[in-house]
């Protein structure tokens, strides 16, 4: 339950339209609901501005579905990260209205209008092809969760002609996230071209010295860029909700 639907609930309940009895049984979930292997957090929305998303990794398909019709006949809007293409398929067979999108590994069920956030736009940046995933993993949760996105896609300082063709729209965001692997030198380089909040994410991509990321995470934490921050490594989920309370606390 999000801010807008309890006030619908509370107006209602002033209007006579709704029982005392019939809000009391809409609220009973709060602040959570255990399942017994999951305690599904109802009130997070309230606190925190948006609602539980579900991380897929290591949950069984029945877990997940269990999980995301509970929050789906709560909230009506749900979020799966990091889903395989087989859970995928259970849960749309068994929860009806989620999108897969498989680059990304993700599934989104939008039920009901977000309201969109003021500012931005937010840009999305990705240094490579291969770093795809984690870069639509941060544009679409961050456009499931209000923001307006843009997407730069294969801008990499292997071929710094791309991005600085681009550098005036760069300009126009009002936060970015920037997504790298390999040596992770990307988000070093924008941060130095805007004045505008950057937030790195490193990738696991990269030959066998990458270290499954740690290269590019260190390259990003030293950066020289004043105003880079960095998430941890393919955490694209992470970058786009930081990019989001940026946003919400500007408009």
């Amino acid at each position: 339950m999000d801010r807008e639907q309890l006030a619908d609930l509370l107006r209602a309940l002033a209007r006579g339209e709704q029982t005392v009895d019939a809000a009391l049984d809409r609220l009973r979930a709060l602040p959570f609901e255990d399942l017994g292997f999951a305690r599904l957090d109802h009130h997070r929305s309230l606190r925190n501005g948006f609602g539980e998303v579900v991380f897929g990794a290591g949950k069984t398909a029945e877990q997940i579905v269990a999980i995301a019709d509970r929050l789906a006949t709560e909230a009506g809007n749900v979020l799966v990260t990091r889903l395989d293409v087989d859970a995928a398929a259970v849960l749309g067979r068994a929860v009806p209205g989620f999108r897969y999108h498989d680059v990304a590994r993700l599934a989104i069920r939008q039920a009901r209008p977000v309201e969109p956030i003021g500012t931005g736009p937010l840009f999305v940046l990705s240094a490579g092809t291969a770093d795809l995933p984690v870069a639509e993993e941060a544009a679409l949760s961050a456009e499931f969760l209000g923001a307006r996105v843009e997407r730069l896609y294969d801008v990499g300082v292997a071929g710094i002609h791309r991005l600085l063709a681009e550098h005036r729209r760069l300009w126009e965001a009002a936060v970015l996230v920037v997504v790298a692997g390999m040596e992770g030198a990307l988000p070093s380089v924008v941060g130095g071209l805007v004045d505008r909040p950057v937030i790195g994410v490193p990738t696991s991509v990269g030959y066998g010295a990458s270290f499954g990321g740690i290269a590019a995470l260190l390259a990003m934490l030293n950066s020289c860029a004043a105003g880079v921050t960095i998430v941890n490594i393919d955490n694209g989920f992470g970058a786009a909700a930081a990019a989001v309370r940026i946003l919400q606390r500007a408009s």
